[in-house]
């Protein structure tokens, strides 16, 4: 079957120019023989719009060019469609592109995307809402939300609310039961992530995996903000080994262990964010991986 592309291109997502990121990649699909078209994301995350053009047209590549929130509601809303899914990574973090191996140059990233391997990749469900990179619960969250009132996007500002809101972060209560086990916890956060990545590189579950049936899961658990920040830079760096759920140890300062499924009593009602955006919190959180739910468009060595 021939290729045809859509690129979704997010209008807001990072800091460049999307009227330059726009005619690069326009030149060089025209260079790749592949017929393509540009349609701008829409703000509501619902994309069934597109449906009838991608089966009257036999598009075959829906192609994101923004962020991890946008690549979020791009597939949700696609995933049951017959087409592969591909990134030119413009956001602000990119964790789902970093953790598959895409690089951030749009050329290099459209070289991948030529070249046509995909894979497939995991997601999950948040109380049904869906994720195809990390959901953060209690200080994380509370940086996401800061951060989508910032008047500037970008990493910088993404580090400025992360030291403003280090000083002043409490723990928050949580209960944790998996099949076998539960156990309450004060923790300042839990990541849950299906990708190795906070975004930027920056590496908070080092093992996980795009497609092995798993969420990783990182307890941050109540400690003075100096061991806070060793344990952190610790779990950063890959030195904190997994733990087996059935053997948790929950006196750690970092709880990390892998889980196809988990519900989370939020009594503290923690800020949470999905893939980087800002979500409503909720005090009852149930979350269920979604093993191989979509192809992404991935170097042959990316997962």
């Amino acid at each position: 079957m021939r290729r045809k592309i859509i690129y979704l291109v997010n209008p807001v997502s990072g800091t460049s120019s999307k009227d330059s990121v726009q005619n690069t990649i326009a030149a060089e699909t025209l260079k790749s023989g592949i017929p393509f078209r540009f349609f701008p994301s829409v703000a509501n995350g619902d994309y069934s719009f597109l449906e009838e053009t991608i089966l009257t047209e036999k598009i075959t590549d829906i192609v994101i060019v923004g962020g991890d929130g946008t690549v979020s509601q791009v597939v949700d809303s696609l995933m049951a469609m017959p087409v592969q899914f591909g990134i030119v990574p413009c956001g602000s973090g990119n964790g789902l592109a970093f953790g598959a191996g895409i690089p951030k140059t749009i050329k290099k990233a459209l070289a991948i995307i030529f070249n046509n391997h995909s894979q497939q990749v995991d997601g999950f469900r948040i109380n049904k809402r869906f994720a195809c990179m990390l959901c953060g619960i209690g200080f994380d969250g509370q940086v996401a939300h800061d951060f989508a009132k910032a008047n500037q996007r970008g990493l910088a500002t993404y580090v400025k609310k992360v030291f403003s809101n280090f000083f002043t972060a409490l723990p928050y209560s949580f209960k944790i039961k998996l099949n076998n086990k539960i156990f309450t916890t004060e923790a300042y956060f839990i990541s849950i992530a299906n990708s190795n990545q906070f975004g930027n590189n920056f590496t908070i579950a080092p093992k996980a995996s795009l497609n092995d049936g798993k969420v990783d899961v990182v307890i941050v658990t109540d400690q003075s903000k100096l061991t806070l920040l060793y344990n952190t830079f610790m779990q950063v760096g890959g030195l904190n080994g997994l733990q087996k759920k059935e053997n948790i140890n929950e006196n750690k300062s970092v709880i990390y262990f892998q889980t196809s499924e988990i519900r989370i009593s939020n009594y503290g009602e923690a800020p949470m964010h999905i893939d980087g955006e800002p979500v409503e919190t909720e005090k009852k959180i149930h979350i269920e991986v979604q093993p191989s739910c979509f192809k992404l468009l991935t170097s042959k060595d990316g997962l």
